[in-house]
């Protein structure tokens, strides 16, 4: 088990993905938990997950955690396959909880109520590619694989 978790190609592509995507997901767990970017720091972020979109805290709480947290690690190749598995079904529920109702495009120019899915689609393909493949070159996964 542990040997096919943490297996990983020795490739750069994945090296690319993870770290794109990492680079991402991360800035929005650091508004979302730190108040970095323009965001409302874990208190406010809490509170518009729990009283404007009626999350149950836990799940708002993870969200945070894994946009972070779950970042960092991809950037370092850590646990790849759990954090990119984890993004998709993330990626799954917000898409689908905010974000289904505008359309397929982000709202480029303003002209629509809120954010369309097409972001999520990217998000979902980057990390089901990182399940598939691991962490890559220079990944903390690749380290372990020989352990």
């Amino acid at each position: 088990m542990k040997r096919s978790i943490f297996s990983t190609v020795d490739s750069y592509a994945p090296l690319a993905l993870r770290l794109s995507l990492g680079v991402v997901i991360f800035a929005h767990g650091a508004q979302k938990l730190l108040g970095w970017f323009g965001g409302y720091g874990f208190s406010g972020t809490m509170g518009f997950f729990t009283d404007t979109m009626g999350l149950p805290w836990l799940v708002g709480f993870l969200v945070i955690v894994l946009e972070f947290f779950g970042a960092a690690a991809l950037l370092l190749g850590a646990v790849t396959r759990i954090i990119a598995l984890s993004y998709i079904f993330m990626a799954l529920g917000i898409a689908f909880s905010s974000h289904i109702e505008n359309g397929f495009f982000m709202n480029w120019y303003g002209n629509q109520a809120g954010e369309g899915y097409e972001f999520f689609i990217l998000w979902i393909g980057m990390a089901f590619s990182l399940v598939i493949s691991g962490g890559g070159s220079y990944s903390v996964d690749g380290r372990l694989k020989f352990k």
